[in-house]
């Protein structure tokens, strides 16, 4: 179904009682936007460009049930593999920082996986997602329960090197998120595709993935922008 054009062009709209001086530097603020939006535009692109990654190992999780409704299944173990639900289907998979040296979950990843969990099944129409920790199964589930997540598919690693190999997990155990994008070949060959961290350079610690979550875009916009808040577990 074709898209109907918006008939609603910003820099053309004028608020009632603004003043010259707002005008302008609203105006300068939509200009600055749209140039932003061009450059992630021109980054997306190169994305998508990248060649075929290299292969990686058919890693073997543990998953237990596989979402809230199952009650208690049994463990059982699935291969990175069989997340693929179809041919020509990336996989995207959350790292969270959960297990070994991360005791308690994440407050930030949780936050991120409450909006996956409202937004999944919109993502699984094109592409396959799962998230994997390094907590056994059962703490992990439980942590789901409490949060609501009904759409997520929940897979320790805890028992092999993934987080590790992909640079989510140092050799001591302490855990970073990361968010990974692999593909399959015909042949069954899995390859890693792209991965984003949350640290882009010394002074981009936390921001690498900010796009992937709402809540801050929706801060931003507001005069106090995030400021200092954090989120927590308790709400």
């Amino acid at each position: 179904m074709p898209i109907t054009p918006s008939p609603f062009h910003p820099h053309e709209t004028r608020l009632p009682g603004e003043t010259p001086e707002y005008r302008a530097a609203r105006d300068a603020v939509q200009l600055a936007e749209i140039d932003l939006m061009r450059r992630r535009e021109g980054v997306a692109e190169l994305r998508r460009a990248l060649p075929p990654g290299p292969a990686v190992t058919d890693y073997t999780f543990l998953e237990g049930p596989a979402f809230l409704d199952q009650g208690d299944l049994p463990v059982q173990p699935v291969r990175l593999s069989s997340l693929f639900t179809g041919p020509d289907r990336p996989l995207l998979v959350y790292q969270f920082m959960y297990g070994k040296q991360q005791v308690d979950p994440c407050p930030m990843c949780t936050m991120w996986l409450d909006g996956f969990n409202g937004i999944a099944h919109h993502v699984l129409r094109n592409a396959d997602f799962a998230v994997v920790a390094a907590a056994d199964p059962e703490p992990l589930r439980a942590h789901a329960r409490r949060r609501g997540w009904d759409r997520l598919r929940l897979l320790s690693c805890g028992g092999n090197t993934f987080k590790y190999d992909l640079g989510s997990e140092d050799r001591a155990g302490h855990q970073d998120s990361t968010v990974s994008v692999f593909t399959r070949d015909p042949d069954g060959t899995v390859r890693h595709r792209y991965s984003v961290h949350p640290r882009l350079d010394a002074d981009l610690p936390e921001r690498g993935i900010d796009l992937l979550s709402p809540v801050w875009h929706l801060l931003d916009l507001t005069p106090r922008g995030r400021g200092e808040w954090y989120p927590g577990l308790d709400y």
